[in-house]
C-alpha cells in the first residue's frame, strides 16, 4: 500500500490499464486492483459493449456460474464513484462482495463485482479501487462510442449471434415453463399447497427469465431519441462558442437502435457537422430520421464550397461494415445535403453465405456438377486432372456442408448459380 503514496507509481498503474487492449480490460483492472484491495474474482457488466457485455476474472469456480440476472440485481445496489460492500450471490453463492459502479457523462456505465480475500476491506483500499474503476471505466466509454470499423463488423457479427441465441432460450424456457405452469394448474392433481408452491416457483422464473430478456434488450441497444440527446451533448462544446447557427433535429421516435448502429451514427453526424464548419458554413441543419428499416442521418449547409462537400473516408470506413451507404446532393451557391444511409437490421457478412465459401476454382467445378456432369467432363472441360476434380469436389462438399454431389447440384440451383459461354459464372 505505500507505493499508492507514490503519484509516479500510481500514473504509471492507470497507464498500464488505459493502454489496455478490450479483452485485458477487466484483468489489468483486476491484477492493479488487487495490489490495494486483493480478490479471488472480479465479474463486470457494461452497457457499452453490445459485443460480450459480461466479462469475468479470476477463480474459474466462481466466475464459472456468474449469471447476467446476479449481475443485473448487482448492478441495482452500486452507487456511482463508491465502493459499496454488500453480501449478495454471485456464482451461485452468496458471497462479500465490493461493489463498484459509474456513471459516465458519454455511455451507459458499468458495474464491477469484486470477491474480496478480507471480510472487512480497509476504507482507503475501498477509495482507491472507487476512483481506479472511475478512471478505466469512463476512459472504456469514450472508447466504445467510437468504435473501430473492424471492431464493429466483430460486434456485428457476435451481437448477432447472442441475439439469437438468447432468443431461442428464451423461446424453449419460455414453452418448458408454460408447459409446467398448465400440469401444475389441473384440476386432476391432488395436493394443493404442493401445487401452489410449484405454480409460484415456475412463475417467479418466467419474471425472472423476462427481465434477463429486458436486461440484455437494455444492454445492446438504446432508444434513438436518448441517442439523439447524447450527441446533442457531445455536439455542445463543439458548436457553443461558434458564430455558425447549428440546428439539430432529433428523431422523435423511442425505437430502440443497436448500440452500434447508435455508435456510428453519432460519430458520423459529428464528422460532417464539423466538415461543414470547416467549409466555411452559415448554418448547418443535422438531423436523424427512422425510415423502414434504415437510420437516415442528414447534414444540410449552405457552405460555398460544395466541392468539398465529399464524407472523409474514415467516415466511409465507419459505416461500411453496417451496409451503410451515402447519398450527396451539392449544388454551387446552394450548399450541401449529405445522408449517411444506416440499415437498422443486421447484414450478412458475405462468409456467411455458403457460395461465397467457394474460390473461383470451385465454383467453375460446382457449376459444372449442377449440370449433371461426371468428374471426368468436368476435368476436360476445366483442363484439369480427374484427381483434381475429385479434390475440388470434396472440398465443395465439406464448405456447403452437404453429402453428396446430388445436394450440391440443388443448392446450386437453388442459389442461382448458373453458368454462362462456358465456365464464365453468374451469381
Amino acid at each position: 500500500m505505500d507505493e499508492w503514496s507514490d503519484p509516479l507509481y500510481v500514473l504509471s498503474r492507470v497507464e498500464y490499464m488505459l493502454a489496455a487492449p478490450r479483452p485485458e480490460l477487466l484483468p489489468r483492472f483486476s491484477a492493479t486492483a488487487a495490489a490495494v484491495l486483493p480478490h479471488r474474482a472480479a465479474a463486470m457488466e457494461t452497457g457499452d459493449c453490445s459485443r460480450l457485455p459480461i466479462k469475468v476474472d479470476g477463480d474459474p469456480v466462481i466466475v464459472g456460474a456468474v449469471t447476467s440476472a446476479e449481475l443485473q440485481r448487482l448492478a441495482a445496489l452500486g452507487v456511482p464513484g463508491e465502493a459499496v460492500v454488500a453480501e449478495e450471490t454471485l456464482g451461485g453463492k452468496r458471497r462479500k462482495l465490493v461493489v463498484l459502479t459509474s456513471a459516465p457523462v458519454i455511455g451507459k456505465g458499468a458495474m464491477i463485482a469484486l470477491v474480496p480475500t478480507e471480510d472487512a476491506p480497509a476504507d482507503r483500499a475501498l477509495e482507491i479501487v472507487a476512483k481506479l474503476w472511475n478512471i478505466v471505466s469512463v476512459n472504456a466509454a469514450q472508447r466504445a462510442s467510437d468504435p473501430e470499423p473492424a471492431v464493429l463488423e466483430s460486434n456485428i457479427a457476435a451481437a448477432t449471434a447472442r441475439a439469437r441465441a438468447i432468443t431461442d432460450l428464451g423461446q424453449t424456457h419460455g414453452t418448458t415453463l408454460a408447459s409446467l405452469l398448465s400440469v401444475l394448474r389441473s384440476r386432476k392433481l391432488g395436493d394443493a399447497a404442493a401445487r401452489q408452491t410449484a405454480t409460484d416457483l415456475a412463475a417467479a422464473a418466467l419474471v425472472e427469465l423476462r427481465s434477463i430478456a429486458d436486461r440484455d434488450q437494455e444492454l445492446s441497444a438504446e432508444p434513438a431519441s436518448s441517442a439523439f440527446d447524447t450527441l446533442v451533448t457531445q455536439l455542445d462544446p463543439l458548436v457553443r462558442h461558434n458564430d455558425v447557427t447549428v440546428d439539430l433535429a432529433g428523431p422523435g421516435d423511442d425505437r430502440p437502435l443497436p448500440q452500434d448502429i447508435a455508435h456510428t451514427a453519432r460519430t458520423v453526424t459529428r464528422g460532417l457537422v464539423l466538415t461543414a464548419l470547416e467549409r466555411g458554413s452559415g448554418r448547418v441543419r443535422a438531423s436523424w430520421q427512422l425510415d423502414g428499416q434504415a437510420l437516415r442521418i442528414t447534414v444540410r449547409d449552405d457552405g460555398p464550397e460544395v466541392a468539398r462537400a465529399v464524407p472523409a473516408t474514415g467516415l466511409t470506413e465507419r459505416i461500411t461494415p453496417l451496409g451503410g451507404r451515402w447519398e450527396v446532393d451539392a449544388v454551387p451557391g446552394w450548399g450541401a445535403t449529405i445522408t449517411a444511409v444506416l440499415p437498422l437490421g443486421v447484414q450478412d457478412t458475405p462468409e456467411l453465405r455458403p457460395l461465397d465459401r467457394l474460390n473461383s476454382r470451385e465454383l467453375e467445378v460446382l457449376a459444372g456438377i449442377a449440370r449433371g456432369k461426371r468428374n471426368r467432363q468436368i476435368a476436360d472441360e476445366l483442363q484439369l486432372t480427374e484427381h483434381t476434380v475429385k479434390f475440388h469436389v470434396r472440398k465443395i462438399l465439406g464448405k456447403l456442408e452437404v453429402t453428396s454431389r446430388g445436394e450440391a447440384a440443388m443448392l446450386a440451383r437453388a442459389l442461382d448459380l448458373h453458368p454462362t459461354g462456358g465456365s464464365t459464372l453468374v451469381l
